[in-house]
């Protein structure tokens, strides 16, 4: 039985990954009058006297909404809000267990921004924070930035979870090649919302020299069919203008970052980088180029989002500790100064070698590495 039929047959006898659990135990007329009628009416009076009240009194105080539309699910595309529920509902599982973080699945039936944005707008006063999961680009763009003023933290988390992650195996990546950060040439395959999120905080950090293709090729200046998003990323990358596709563009240059789709990178275009190359192949849940062959192509570093190949390079070592660090510090918003303490932190938690880039998924005192980070850049 492989994972996936085995995973089917979890899913079937569980009837889903979550419960909901009282902390109150119902066992009697007080434990009712506590928990609900008469009682109940202080809180909610005091919590209308004032509104922070509510993370005093309620579960808003650790609680994180994690909401996607289902338009981007997975390497699944837009499978819809109905058939996206599984994935939320394993965020939410990996929430509880790595960061102590409460977490809601919802979903979204409807594909409108306008609509989306008003949902999550009326239902964040229940959560202190909004995770936003699997909006495809460049309309998670837009959802994000409309939300900003809720006055909790609301994080794409397929931007930027990725950007962090992928920027903490990268500072240990360049340092074990013996090169520099502005001194690396960068290619960047993918220019949805995870590739746009990784340059800007790679340039942010300190590169210089970054391309980013999309499926026709290279982004540069004078292609007639970009949009508003990657027409704005042609003011601080691909400086030279570079064209053609991503055999043309990846000829010199030192890393590869993929978020595409799988086996566009073959051992000939890696052998037409720079020495000690660093391959970030990070399409699921098929890479970019498979390991194996992109050492048998001289490649230095090989990451990969998949558990079964070492580096993985995965959303889970981030998005816990963010929120739980967040939620700690009552952060209004999650700024980019964060997100660097994040990289930073867990990037700084290994000794790292050409095997270990990034700590263990599993590793308990990641979580806390990161959110402290949080907390301290929060001040």
């Amino acid at each position: 039985m492989d994972i996936k039929e085995e995973s089917l047959l979890v899913h079937e006898r569980l009837k889903g990954k979550l419960e909901i659990k009282s902390k109150i135990e119902l066992k009697d007329k007080k434990s009712f009058s506590l928990a609900y009628t008469p009682g109940v009416a202080e809180p909610c009076k005091r919590i209308a006297e004032n509104p922070e009240n509510a993370f005093k009194y309620t579960l808003k105080e650790n609680t994180v909404a994690v909401i996607s539309n289902g338009t981007s699910v997975l390497g699944l595309g837009d499978i819809g809000a109905l058939a996206g529920i599984p994935v939320m509902e394993g965020k939410c599982a990996i929430f509880k267990e790595l960061g102590g973080v409460n977490a809601f699945p919802i979903c979204i039936d409807s594909k409108n921004v306008e609509e989306n944005v008003n949902i999550i707008r009326r239902i964040s006063p229940v959560f202190g924070g909004i995770n936003l999961e699997d909006y495809k680009a460049p309309e998670c763009f837009e959802i994000e930035s409309r939300l900003q003023d809720l006055g909790i933290p609301v994080f794409h988390d397929d931007q930027h979870g990725t950007a962090i992650v992928v920027l903490a195996g990268l500072i240990n990546s360049i340092k074990l090649s013996g090169k520099s950060f502005d001194s690396v040439k960068i290619v960047v395959s993918g220019a949805g919302s995870a590739g746009i999120a990784i340059t800007k905080l790679l340039l942010r950090y300190g590169a210089k020299n970054i391309i980013l293709l999309d499926s026709k090729g290279a982004v540069y200046s004078g292609r007639d069919d970009l949009n508003d998003i990657k027409k704005e990323m042609l003011k601080f990358t691909n400086l030279n203008n570079e064209k053609g596709s991503l055999k043309d563009v990846i000829k010199g240059k030192d890393i590869f970052i993929g978020v595409s789709r799988p086996n566009v990178l073959t051992k000939e275009m890696i052998l037409s980088m720079n020495k000690k190359a660093i391959i970030f192949a990070l399409a699921n849940p098929d890479p970019e180029i498979l390991p194996n062959f992109a050492h048998e192509a001289g490649a230095f570093i090989v990451a990969t989002g998949r558990s079964d190949f070492p580096n993985q390079v995965n959303n889970a070592l981030v998005f816990p500790g963010i929120f739980k660090g967040a939620l700690k510090c009552r952060a209004k918003k999650i700024t980019e100064k964060m997100k660097i303490a994040a990289a930073e932190a867990l990037a700084g938690m290994i000794s790292p070698n050409v095997e270990k880039i990034l700590p263990e998924i599993f590793d308990k005192k990641v979580p806390e590495a990161v959110s402290q980070a949080v907390i301290k850049a929060n001040n």
